[in-house]
């Protein structure tokens, strides 16, 4: 029997099982996540604290002036850490692994909360009966009556409200018109840094200060709407000046203690650099590390973004300092990748908490996506690539982490050796990079209204998401639609299992009546159309009362138009912006394939009826089994089969030409995307059997990746049904996110990574949005399901990000074991 191929991870894993390795002991970066790597996460309550306590001083102002006094309140208060051994400091709650509490959200389940975090089975965390009181006693009043998720779901209309929530005292989700807009204040994000590394915090208050003091006195918008603006910019300045200087006088008095001369004169050389960024641009890489750095992690405790801030094109911006750096001698490349590991592990113990049960559920093993971009091209059109570039993925190559989310932009004139590079990444099987196509993006955006130069220079945000900074101006939150209890609806007129008789959906007549397999396709049609309307619903709602709810002032000081035009980004409105939202389409291979199941059994081959195929999912196929055989065998999307692909290929435009006729009231561009994050397991939670031969309440397919185990035909079947199922001549969609797992075995050697990267390029020829990859044994995940302390350091590809497998949850730990192993490329 041939020995199993192992792919880099599984060996460095198999190593630490056999040897009692650890990984303690290598470098400075490796001790940082031997010390934090088994603790669990604990809630650090200072950011909701000192917000909650200003907010109640400054009742009756101005929110983003508010919002920004809370930001110096947090700043001149809240504790303040150096991590042993960091070189890079600034985190915003304990030591360790942590989250923090946004109460403006959803303060209103906070109790509830606290009870149920340290032991609930999706990402738990810990507090302190000390902090759980303050919780308790001092934050969740406040903002009781307050929070958006309170006034949201009062502005629903009914019948959009039974679609998004249970009756519950806590609101919880249906998970059938998800909207996602109360777990978090804005969508995934990017800044753009290169203005503090140009201007520094102190060149755009002064910038501010100079504006201020031009207003004209009489004039009522200046005084109600620019001068607030400009305040608030002004006090945000302060606020993340004075946080850098409570750093370096720790780092001082650190110094004044440290016996090791090594550490000792480190610590001097980070109060010195803390003193000098973010206040002013940097004139090093290390300054520029250190100030980036500052900026996304004060965002982070400025607002709640969907997936965490993005660091945007890291190899772009910050590459004028590492040239001149290496040219002068300051610094070596090693030294470069060492800082680089060291805002990684950094990033490791901020985790992002959901407080929801719902939120827990779209992001199982405390997700994160703090995208770095590398590749691409420049504003210019020309390939981007350069020595940072390399550095970035051979640090994702030799650090075992999962952070920070690694995008790489790939393009038709991506050099080979970049090519090849990104291929050896994805080859040691963590799941990195995930690949963004230029080749689609590119043309997208500009048919959106984007220029040249701001579509090229586009960075990668949360999962598979490209932000423009400087022009896209849209921070709404959007709906995940479950378009398989759209299809459960049209099985039961209307009605879903799980809900019992309560209407739902459309009653669009009886299942088995339907007679022809057009009178059937078009009733699912009008449900899925029925699913889109009340999304939009929930959608007009959220842009309409965020205004009063939510302020940027620090993300506003960094955006081109908001500075010009005096407006907070979470506005719904700023001139010359571009307003990208989305609507996810859950469950898109479970439609098709049920779809096809039914036409090609009931109304082709005639070897069942509905009457049949409504039976057995009523049943959950318990008694039905040589039915759902028939089922199975029939045509599956993702395997080049036009049967499939032309059904797909119809869902898709319909959705299309449902957000082109619409979107325009809202006023945003509203783009059907394919993406599911970890969505997919709890959708599949309440949806009953479907006619593809799936049971009763397992995942539904994720992305516009092929139902669990149905694509037979390769990998590159999967690409061709992605590119047969677009409609190339709509703009109203982007992302659509393809997951593919690889055996170690063939992508082997040199002649496995020359096919991977053929396969690479197959995927950009197509001009598909993203895939990404894991190449590990399946037979890995079930050693790691039974053995999960032996398996801990595991790394998987989730959806748009990698977690620990043993920290998911055992529905998600089985949906990645149920992918299609392939054992050829």
């Amino acid at each position: 029997m041939a020995q199993q191929v192992l792919s880099p991870q599984e060996k460095r894993i198999k190593a630490e099982i056999e040897n009692n390795i650890t990984i303690k002991g290598k470098n400075r970066a490796y001790d940082i996540l031997h010390e934090i790597r088994s603790v669990k996460p604990v809630i650090d309550i200072e950011r909701g604290l000192y917000f909650t306590r200003s907010f109640r001083e400054t009742e009756g102002e101005p929110l983003n002036l508010r919002w920004a006094k809370a930001l110096y309140c947090y700043a001149e208060n809240a504790t303040v850490y150096i991590d042993k051994d960091q070189l890079l400091v600034g985190r915003s709650g304990k030591e360790g692994r942590y989250g923090i509490l946004y109460p403006e959200l959803d303060g209103n389940i906070f109790k509830e909360a606290m009870e149920k975090l340290p032991t609930r089975e999706n990402s738990p965390f810990d507090i302190s009966d000390e902090d759980r009181k303050t919780v308790i006693e001092e934050i969740a009043p406040y903002w009781r009556g307050k929070t958006f998720h309170e006034n949201f779901a009062k502005s629903l209309t009914e019948e959009t409200k039974k679609l998004t929530y249970n009756s519950d005292k806590e609101l919880t989700s249906r998970y059938i018109v998800n909207e996602t807009a109360s777990f978090r204040s804005s969508l995934q994000w990017v800044h753009d840094y290169e203005i503090v590394l140009e201007k520094g915090f102190k060149g755009i208050k002064e910038e501010a200060l100079e504006k201020l003091a031009q207003l004209d006195e009489y004039s009522p918008i200046d005084y109600t709407e620019k001068r607030p603006f400009l305040e608030a910019t002004i006090i945000t300045c302060d606020a993340i000046i004075l946080w850098a200087n409570r750093h370096a006088e720790l780092a001082d008095k650190l110094a004044e203690k440290e016996s090791d001369e090594k550490r000792k004169n480190e610590l001097k050389k980070i109060a010195e650099i803390c003193r000098y960024v973010p206040e002013n641009p940097p004139r090093t890489f290390y300054e520029a590390m250190q100030a980036q750095w500052f900026t996304q992690m004060f965002s982070r405790v400025e607002q709640k973004t969907g997936t965490i801030i993005s660091n945007g094109r890291m190899d772009q911006y910050l590459y004028p300092f590492y040239k001149n750096d290496i040219e002068k001698g300051i610094i070596t490349d090693d030294e470069v990748q060492e800082l680089f590991e060291c805002m990684w592990v950094a990033m490791a113990q901020f985790i992002d908490l959901y407080l929801s049960d719902t939120g827990g559920a779209f992001n199982e093993g405390y997700a994160h996506w703090e995208a770095v971009t590398i590749g691409g091209q420049t504003k210019e059109g020309l390939d981007a690539v350069n020595e940072l570039t390399y550095i970035l993925l051979k640090s994702k190559r030799e650090f075992p982490l999962n952070y920070p989310d690694l995008a790489a932009r790939i393009h038709t004139r991506s050099p080979k050796r970049y090519l090849y590079e990104v291929a050896e990444t994805i080859k040691a099987g963590e799941g990195f990079p995930k690949l963004i196509n230029d080749e689609d993006v590119v043309p997208l955006l500009l048919s959106k209204g984007a220029t040249f130069e701001e579509a090229y220079d586009y960075s990668v945000s949360g999962c598979a998401e490209c932000r423009m900074p400087n022009r896209d101006t849209y921070t709404s939150p959007n709906a995940y639609i479950n378009f398989a209890a759209a299809l459960e609806t049209l099985i039961y007129n209307g009605k879903m299992l799980k809900y019992g008789n309560e209407v739902l959906g459309l009653e669009t007549g009886e299942f088995t009546e339907f007679k022809t397999f057009e009178e059937l396709f078009e009733a699912f049609l009008k449900q899925q159309r029925y699913f889109i309307k009340h999304a939009f619903i929930q959608q007009r709602e959220i842009i309409r009362l965020r205004a009063a709810h939510f302020a940027s002032p620090l993300g506003s000081a960094l955006h081109r138009l908001c500075r010009e035009q005096y407006i907070d980004i979470h506005q719904p409105k700023i001139e010359g912006g571009i307003d990208l939202g989305y609507f996810e389409y859950m469950g898109f291979a479970t439609v098709i394939d049920s779809l096809a199941a039914i036409k090609k059994t009931v109304f082709e081959d005639k070897t069942l009826t509905l009457a049949q195929i409504k039976e057995a999912v009523e049943n959950n196929f318990e008694g039905y089994e040589a039915v759902r055989q028939i089922l199975l065998n029939a045509p599956s999307y993702g395997n080049d089969d036009k049967y499939t692909d032309e059904i797909g290929k119809i869902l898709d435009r319909d959705a299309q030409e449902f957000t082109r006729k619409y979107g325009a009231q809202l006023g945003v561009h509203m783009d059907l995307r394919l993406v599911p994050f970890t969505s997919h397991v709890p959708f599949g939670k309440v949806v009953g059997a479907t006619p593809n031969g799936r049971f009763a309440g397992t995942p539904l397919s994720d992305g516009s990746s092929a139902s669990q185990g149905a694509d037979i035909n390769g990998p590159t079947a999967v690409l061709l049904s992605n590119y047969a199922t677009k409609n190339f001549d709509c703009n109203e969609h982007a992302g659509r996110l393809i997951n593919v797992k690889l055996s170690p075995a063939c992508v082997k050697g040199e002649e496995g990574t020359e096919k991977l990267v053929r396969f690479i390029e197959a995927w950009r020829d197509l001009k598909l949005w993203h895939i990404q990859f894991n190449v590990l044994n399946t037979e890995t995940m079930r050693a790691a399901q039974k053995d999960p302390d032996s398996y801990r350091n595991l790394l998987v590809r989730i959806a748009g990000y990698s977690a620990y497998f043993t920290e998911l949850t055992k529905d998600l730990q089985d949906d990645l074991i149920s992918r299609t192993e392939y054992e050829a490329v």
